[in-house]
């Protein structure tokens, strides 16, 4: 996984040089997402519920374009146990997540009132902190592939994305096996062209 991620980062340099008369938008951002596990125990199942994120991420193109980004952010899932014995449980992580989009401009340029794009790309989450759950027990990055849409109005944008992780978030699945992260992302923010 590790040798495809340094290739499309090589693949998008490579795309920035061919591209330095391109344009440049700086785009900070807060939003919310919500993620669930793909595997629910035989007692229970998990359910989405808000987290949120803050950063933001730089796009450097016209027509196609590149744009990584840089955002904190925690993920929120609550177990609801089927058993009226047991309570229900929130599991948080909180780390960073780094976006590698690759997007395609479809309606509007960096002149129009509206644009509207696709874009994805592969993704990295790197897990600085839990509630509940035991971060020696997590692997420390979890790799993922994500696919969305933007809207533009002016200089403000509306982003709904949705990921799904590559990885096991647990190391060791032999005892209970969470599965995989899927989460759904919504943020805004102002575009600042340089």
């Amino acid at each position: 996984m590790k040798k495809y991620v340094a290739l499309a980062l090589l693949l998008a340099f490579n795309f920035y040089i061919l591209n330095l008369s391109a344009q440049t938008v700086i785009k900070p951002a807060v939003g919310i997402n919500l993620t669930d596990y793909s595997k629910d125990l035989s007692t229970g199942e998990y359910k989405s519920q808000v987290g949120y994120q803050i950063g933001g991420s730089i796009a450097f193109g016209k027509k196609i374009y590149f744009e990584p980004g840089l955002f904190y952010l925690k993920k929120t899932t609550e177990f609801v146990s089927e058993n009226s014995s047991v309570s229900d449980v929130k599991f948080g992580i909180s780390g960073f997540r780094i976006p590698v989009s690759v997007g395609i401009n479809l309606l509007g340029s960096e002149k129009s009132t509206i644009g509207l794009r696709i874009f994805g790309g592969p993704s990295a989450f790197i897990v600085t902190g839990t509630d509940e759950l035991d971060k020696d027990q997590l692997n420390t990055v979890s790799w993922g592939l994500y696919a969305g849409a933007g809207l533009d109005l002016k200089i403000v944008f509306l982003e709904l994305s949705h990921e799904w992780s590559l990885t096991n978030i647990q190391k060791d699945i032999s005892n209970v096996d969470i599965g995989k992260t899927r989460s759904f992302f919504i943020h805004a923010g102002i575009r600042i062209p340089l």
